[in-house]
């Protein structure tokens, strides 16, 4: 009995040491967190075929679609097990920058969630300004008239 013990923590530790290498060989995901029309952009510059693996939500347009992770080749085909290469498969969150009471979206718990929630407040605070000075300029007595 003694001995199983011993034998199971030796295989669970080793599982981690594993796990650990394993996390510091992985690369970054360099597309997410962007715009899929950025994202595939820069992935066909890089001479890359571009591949929608998966899609969530249906607020935005493709083009506007944020990608959450991405795979790039090599790896087989799902379909077929054929070796795959000059590809890369993108994970898209249609569902907008940022979820509210109403609408789908990004956690405002998570940083990305933040930074939407933050870049949609500041876009909205300059188009009230450019509102503002479009009314000024239309009200009787404005200067220049």
């Amino acid at each position: 009995m003694n001995k199983l013990i011993v034998v199971g923590s030796g295989a669970i530790g080793a599982l981690a040491v594993s796990a650990l290498i394993g996390g510091a060989v992985a690369s970054a995901d360099s597309y997410a967190g962007q715009k899929y029309s950025d994202a595939s952009s820069a992935a066909s510059d890089a001479g890359q075929t571009v591949v929608v693996a998966s899609r969530v939500g249906d607020k935005l347009s493709q083009d506007d679609c944020i990608v959450e992770r991405s795979q790039t080749a090599p790896f087989s085909s799902a379909n077929d097990g054929v070796h795959v290469s000059n590809q890369v498969q993108f994970y898209l969150n249609c569902n907008g920058g940022y979820a509210t009471a109403t609408t789908p979206g990004t956690s405002m718990g998570s940083q990305e969630g933040r930074a939407a929630k933050a870049a949609a407040d500041q876009a909205a605070a300059q188009q009230n300004e450019q509102d503002e000075l479009a009314a000024a300029d239309q009200t009787p007595g404005a200067p220049g008239e």
